[in-house]
């Protein structure tokens, strides 16, 4: 077996360098969500089993998947004077399927605890610098009792990184022309938000610090009325757009189904545009910065030695 490298090479599989590695980037890693020793070598397995894949052991684990897998069937387009439901369970293969209790993971918003700040550096043969800063929300038992909450995290990354109009956007990118690009997403079931920069290696200080303060102004309420307006604006047309795309929309509804919601995309759209400032002021003071990593390149320092300054 074969391992494509990041530097395009090809080289055999090494068990015992596969582990090494997992288990370097497993140090970084705090809390529950560190992968025990079980785990790292169920992950060394899984690589390994992926090259006993064959054409008869694939065929028995795809009639596995037809006989025990949850089944979902969404219908989309325009239907009139037609009994949908009876059609679909008058099918004769539907029929030929077996009652099943399905398996399937509910992923859980996290509780997490506030950390203290932590900086990598790696170094590649590049020219263009990377910064990426992980940040934890940390949530009370008494947030993961507000259905709205999401919605109120989503506005507030939008005014952040989310778009063109965002602070990110605007104020490193354009205004300081520090950044190629700058962005931030929200990854909800993991409690994250990443902001992510592409800059010239020299100009590393000078972007973390005006990141750095437009994550400040956000916990300061320094935004604008039209920051906030701008930031459902784009996320309403997002929402608007999911029905517009067949492919789309049952994704957005089988989502649901898998998450135990039931959020019409009309209601997705209301519980935006009833976010508040006092709300996202709540959320920006929540944030919480747990890693700094600067992709740079091989010369002038080594890794090991080279310094952040904050």
């Amino acid at each position: 077996m074969k391992v494509i490298k990041r530097d395009g090479r090809a080289v055999d599989y090494n068990r015992d360098k596969i582990i090494t590695a997992i288990e370097k980037a497993n140090s970084e890693v705090k809390g529950r969500q560190k992968a025990t020793k079980e785990q790292i070598k169920e992950i060394t397995n899984y690589i390994e089993d992926l090259d006993k894949i064959n054409a008869s052991n694939l065929y028995e684990y795809y009639k596995k998947l037809l006989s025990e897998c949850k089944i979902d069937i969404f219908v989309s387009g325009k239907i009139e004077n037609v009994d949908v439901k009876d059609i679909i369970l008058n099918n004769e293969n539907i029929k030929k399927l077996s009652e099943r209790n399905a398996k399937y993971i509910i992923n859980k918003i996290e509780l997490k605890e506030e950390k203290k700040e932590k900086n990598i550096v790696e170094q590649m043969d590049v020219t263009q610098g990377k910064i990426v800063i992980g940040t934890d929300i940390i949530f009370s038992e008494e947030d993961l009792k507000d259905e709205n909450i999401m919605y109120q995290i989503m506005v507030y990354n939008g005014i952040l990184g989310g778009n063109a109009s965002s602070k990110m956007f605007q104020n490193v990118r354009e205004k300081a022309s520090l950044t190629y690009t700058a962005s931030s997403s929200y990854v909800r079931y993991k409690s994250n938000i990443f902001i992510v920069a592409g800059i010239e290696i020299p100009n590393y200080e000078k972007a973390l610090k005006i990141i750095r303060e437009q994550i400040e102004d956000m916990r300061n309420g320094i935004f604008t009325d039209e920051d906030i307006e701008n930031s459902k604006k784009v996320i309403i047309s997002a929402i608007d757009s999911i029905d517009d795309e067949q492919d789309t929309e049952i994704t957005y509804f089988l989502g649901q189904e898998i998450l135990g919601t039931n959020v019409e995309l009309k209601d997705y759209m209301e519980r935006i545009s009833n976010v508040n400032r006092e709300q996202i002021i709540n959320i920006a003071k929540k944030i919480n910065i747990n890693t700094i990593y600067f992709l740079r390149n091989k010369e002038e320092n080594d890794a090991n030695n080279w310094k952040f300054k904050n």
